[in-house]
């Protein structure tokens, strides 16, 4: 029976009012809906599944239009298309070509913006920012997220992998979150060619391989007392921050950011916030006499500088210091992180560092003392490596880290 087109007219299509869908032949049907509204529909089959596809309303497509729209629909049939795939299709490019809008430095603006929050400090911040301007913003910073390649990923690292391998290292991991984020958000699809198992690592050598690790220098442990009879011939601010360090075996980021508002002289402790610690938890510093004693003639500098500045006498006890312990040239600042490396200059003793002084608390502590080593890891605020074991742990053996300490205070402070 051969198959009947064109039943409507545009007459019938006016005056016809109950609800339902009326035929007009080869798929199309005018719908009726039971508060009045009349549009056009194209129904067919998909491997034995019925669609619809909406052609326009009667407002806006006449009979003739829609009969158009009907054939050409029947066309895609015959050819082996889906009509309605077709739709999806000219979306996805559509999502596509939006996409393909969003650069590399866009999506590193937004993906740092979307995680300070997590991070630490200004100063990571600020990093992130500056590795990724420098050496990846040049090569693809233009690129669309979708159109960056292994190519271009190496093109940023090549140069600098093997004669700054550190920097190199950190700037593929940042390489890798942002395209990460751009995966996620559906700026770009498929594997990330800036990962390093599996796909790099098959073309760079490995960053153990072109450079050493470097430890911070370090005193050795039995020079201790000579070196620090030295410090205490030598006068500034920074000397006094410097043997702070020593004495409590902190970083130096802690000593030179320390707040007076996290000192208890009464109690002999120094409580650093979790936002200032690398862990990310507070950790409670037991000062020894000695860190005591430059703690008091950092206060009683405060108050002179107080009294200057107003001009008057303050009596002990009148207020309490407040703002960093270790001030810098600016009022109200705390020290530089040069300041430290600067004593040691002076004293004829670049070859160290500050932060090299915590590998001689470790290194003395192992070779001369009984302390279990959790105790002076917990001294060191290192996190704990075994999470069963991090996750049982409540205390943080303060008294037997004010033993130590005192302990260490004493082989600092022994007579040559």
């Amino acid at each position: 029976m051969a198959r009947i087109y064109e039943r409507l007219t545009a007459m019938t299509v006016r005056q016809l009012q109950g609800a339902g869908r009326y035929p007009d032949g080869g798929g199309l049907y005018l719908q009726i809906t039971p508060s009045g509204g009349k549009s056009w529909i194209f129904r067919y089959h998909t491997a034995g599944v019925e669609r619809q596809m909406g052609l326009g309303p009667l407002a806006f497509v006449s009979l003739a239009e829609a009969r158009e729209k009907a054939r050409a629909a029947r066309l895609q049939r015959y050819n082996g298309e889906d009509p309605l795939g077709g739709r999806s299709d000219v979306k996805a490019k559509a999502a596509k070509r939006t996409a393909q809008g969003v650069t590399f430095a866009e999506a590193m603006v937004a993906y740092i913006d979307g995680n300070k929050a997590a991070w630490r400090n200004e100063k990571h911040i600020a990093q992130w920012t500056s590795t990724l301007n420098t050496y990846a913003v040049p090569h693809f910073g233009k690129t669309p997220l979708s159109d960056i390649d292994t190519n271009d990923v190496l093109d940023a690292l090549k140069p600098i992998w093997l004669t700054k391998s550190e920097t190199a290292s950190r700037l593929r991991g940042r390489i890798e979150a942002v395209l990460s984020w751009g995966t996620v958000h559906g700026y770009r699809q498929g594997e990330n060619p800036a990962r390093w198992k599996g796909h790099l690592e098959m073309i760079l050598p490995a960053k153990s391989k072109v450079a050493r690790v470097k430890h911070h220098a370090a005193l050795d442990y039995k020079e201790m007392p000579g070196f620090m009879a030295s410090m205490r011939e030598q006068s500034g601010v920074g000397v006094q921050a410097l043997r702070f360090v020593i004495l409590t075996a902190a970083r130096t980021g802690e000593v030179i950011g320390a707040d007076w508002s996290e000192i208890d002289l009464d109690a002999r402790v120094w409580t650093v916030p979790a936002s200032r610690m690398k862990a990310g938890r507070e950790h409670r510093v037991p000062l020894s006499e000695p860190a005591l004693e430059i703690l008091e003639r950092q206060r009683e500098a405060w108050f002179e500088i107080e009294a200057r500045r107003h001009r008057k006498a303050l009596k002990e006890g009148e207020t309490v210091p407040v703002g960093p312990v270790f001030c810098g040239q600016l009022a109200g600042k705390g020290l530089s992180n040069m300041a430290l490396l600067a004593v040691l200059r002076r004293m004829g003793r670049g070859d160290l560092t500050s932060h090299g002084f915590r590998s001689t608390f470790r290194d003395w502590a192992a070779e001369e003392t009984a302390f279990p080593g959790e105790v002076v890891e917990m001294a060191l605020a290192h996190a704990i490596g075994n999470k069963v074991e991090a996750a049982y742990r409540r205390g943080d053996l303060f008294e037997k880290r004010r033993i130590l300490m005192a302990a260490w205070a004493k082989i600092c402070n022994r007579p040559e």
